[in-house]
């Protein structure tokens, strides 16, 4: 199939889709005008790193002026970059600040109660606060206590022995418990102690009072004898 001239406009057609005149079913390609820019980049990877090492810091810390570029591109030594440091041609960038001002807000809220429903939890109770750390806790909190009190000489060593015992057979739930037990076995003690002294008063007593009678027998017997003589 070939190409006809229509109204003469067959040029006109084949240089709009490309096509050459000689031979129309070859595409001819028109390279596109190179554009050249005017301004070239400048590499100041290396003025970065020992900018990092001279300030000592990173180099995202590193903040190098864009409208000094040619100034720093020609810094090749730690000393030219520590004048630049000082002339502020480049700058240490400031700790970027991580606020815990919300973390706080949520840590106090929890500690009152919110946030903490049933929504919120994930695991079993057991798994949230293990029974066993609870006990250890406990315990410590007792024998703690005792050690205290027995430092003290608030209780001896035979019943810190014995509620030593008692604490490890969860016989106290908390600490109060144990303050009212240690009072009440003093007291106990303490009564005891009266009691028996009492008893030994009494004893006492009673012994002396079967001495004397002993000695009114022997004397009114001796004197029997001797009327008898």
């Amino acid at each position: 199939m070939s190409l006809l001239p229509i109204n003469g406009r067959l040029n006109d057609r084949t240089s709009l889709f490309g096509l050459s005149v000689q031979n129309p079913s070859v595409t001819t390609i028109h390279p596109r005008p190179r554009t050249t820019t005017s301004s070239k980049m400048v590499n100041l990877r290396t003025q970065k790193r020992l900018a990092a090492s001279v300030v000592g810091c990173g180099k995202r810390k590193i903040w190098l002026d864009p409208n000094e570029t040619s100034e720093i591109a020609n810094a090749n030594s730690r000393q030219t970059i520590r004048k630049l440091v000082q002339d502020g041609l480049i700058i240490r960038k400031p700790v970027t600040m991580h606020s815990r001002a919300r973390a706080r807000a949520l840590t106090a809220a929890r500690r009152i109660g919110r946030h903490r429903g049933f929504g919120k939890r994930k695991g079993t109770a057991d798994a949230r606060m293990p029974s066993q750390v609870l006990w250890m806790r406990r315990l410590r909190v007792l024998r703690r206590l005792l050690v205290k009190y027995r430092a003290a000489g608030k209780i001896d060593k035979h019943l810190y022995h014995e509620l030593y015992h008692l604490s490890k057979g969860n016989t106290f739930k908390h600490k109060r418990a144990l303050v009212e037990h240690i009072h009440k076995a003093k007291a106990e003690k303490a009564r005891e102690r009266v009691i028996k002294e009492e008893m030994d008063a009494k004893r006492a007593k009673t012994k002396a009072a079967r001495e004397r009678r002993q000695e009114r027998l022997q004397q009114k017997r001796a004197e029997q004898l001797g009327d008898a003589e």
